[in-house]
């Protein structure tokens, strides 16, 4: 097809003096490999738009990493806090989903591409660049996931994925190779040790894979982690927060313990990092099912997220009809898949979100959770929207109370009508195996 250019970009003409070269925008870290990569798009004629997303990375310098992207031959560096917006519009909506793939992973990487991606079509757009590259490997997710939401938002793009470039892959045949790049085009090298691991981090998560973590049963470093701490060393004193939701979202959090409170979304997520981090919430050791077919293996650590999908989960437990709950959740299972998949702007996703929408109309409430040492301990919740009734449910009301009609003795034909397929079953098993 017209827009994918992987392949053969060393097949691409160079423009002549006086014409003016193609627009590339780069999703750039100011890592080793986009450096590398800004270069060498320079090299085969583009003039490069670096673009670094702020999602919230830990400590990051980017004024840096714009000054080093300037370095590398970019014409411009364009740095976007995307930290609210990350929170709102993909954080939150993942928590409203309950997502979690394979029971275990909460999309941490997942929902940051797309926002990713949004930023780099709005500048790619803005900048007249028909070009978009990443330096996403040709094993890896990450490669679906931007192409898949750049070409949702951008039909017209043509994606430039170096990796799986034959003439880059020969290149560039490991670190080394980089390294020799970078000293002979004079490319700044961090000069810190490598870590033995690669690190993707946002304000939702942090993950750890690759490098000695590529072995599955090799331990991991405790000196790695950057958001939580080990349960071992959690305080000995546990903690109790309140978290509010109306319409399945955080409103508020409250922690009890010192009186602590936060009402804008982002301060409320950072906030749960930070308290959930403390308590060594969120950790955990998978191996996973990539989109491309190959299992790996990831070390994460999602201490705000965690704890936001515990509270939401709870809350749900008294707001949520019961067939409406067995219905989003196969609806949470597809939008997680989809979501890891890198599908986010397709309509299918846009159907589950406004049905999940709908869902949480009547998630409202305070649910309290008290943290300790790697635990989230639900400790009560409150709702004006509850359908949870104590008199309904009390063992010590033989009816329904005063505002429920419920007969305990009408069980007894339920039981008959639902036994009665089982029964004409176990019949027809008597039948068949007797003989």
């Amino acid at each position: 097809a017209a827009n994918q250019t992987p392949f053969g970009l060393h097949n691409h003409p160079k423009p002549a003096m006086s014409e003016s070269k193609p627009k590339c925008v780069l999703a750039y870290s100011g890592g080793l490999d986009t450096s590398v990569i800004l270069t060498w798009l320079c090299e085969k004629g583009f003039d490069v738009i670096a673009f670094c997303a702020d999602v919230g990375q830990h400590h990051e310098d980017f004024e840096a990493v714009k000054a080093k992207a300037v370095t590398c031959g970019a014409i411009k560096c364009v740095v976007t806090d995307l930290r609210k917006e990350f929170v709102t519009d993909y954080v939150f909506e993942a928590v409203k989903c309950n997502a979690i793939y394979e029971s275990r992973y909460l999309l941490g990487t997942s929902i940051a591409r797309p926002c990713i991606a949004k930023e780099m079509v709005r500048i790619a757009n803005e900048e007249g660049a028909t070009y978009l590259a990443h330096g996403a490997t040709g094993k890896g997710n990450d490669q679906v996931r931007f192409e898949m939401c750049a070409q949702a938002l951008m039909p017209q793009a043509q994606m430039i994925a170096p990796w799986r470039d034959a003439e880059f892959i020969e290149s560039f045949k490991g670190r080394k190779d980089l390294l020799a790049y970078c000293e002979k085009h004079n490319i700044p090298v961090d000069a810190k040790p490598k870590a033995n691991y690669s690190i993707d981090e946002n304000l939702y998560h942090t993950s750890y894979e690759s490098g000695m973590l590529e072995d599955a049963n090799c331990t991991y470093e405790e000196s790695m982690f950057k958001m939580t701490s080990s349960p071992q060393n959690a305080p000995d004193q546990s903690e109790t927060v309140a978290i509010e939701f109306k319409a399945g979202v955080p409103v508020k959090i409250t922690n009890e313990s010192d009186g602590t409170v936060k009402t804008d979304p982002l301060d409320i997520f950072l906030y749960c990092n930070e308290i959930a981090g403390k308590h060594g919430i969120g950790r955990i050791d998978i191996v996973e099912n990539r989109f491309v077919g190959i299992k790996s293996r990831g070390v994460y650590e999602t201490p705000g997220g965690t704890l936001l999908r515990e509270a939401h989960l709870d809350l749900e437990g008294v707001c949520m009809d019961r067939e409406v709950k067995r219905i989003t959740e196969g609806m949470s299972a597809e939008f997680t898949r989809l979501c890891y998949y890198g599908f986010w702007f397709a309509p299918e996703v846009d159907l589950i979100r406004h049905s999940i929408d709908y869902s949480q109309r009547d998630v409202e409430g305070v649910v309290k959770i008290e943290l300790y040492k790697g635990n989230c301990i639900i400790r009560g919740r409150d709702s004006k929207t509850s359908l949870y009734h104590a008199d309904l449910a009390s063992m010590d009301i033989e009816h329904g109370g005063e505002a429920f009609d419920y007969n305990p003795a009408d069980a007894q034909g339920f039981i008959r009508i639902n036994a009665t397929r089982l029964k004409t079953y176990a019949a027809l098993r008597a039948k068949t195996d007797g003989n």
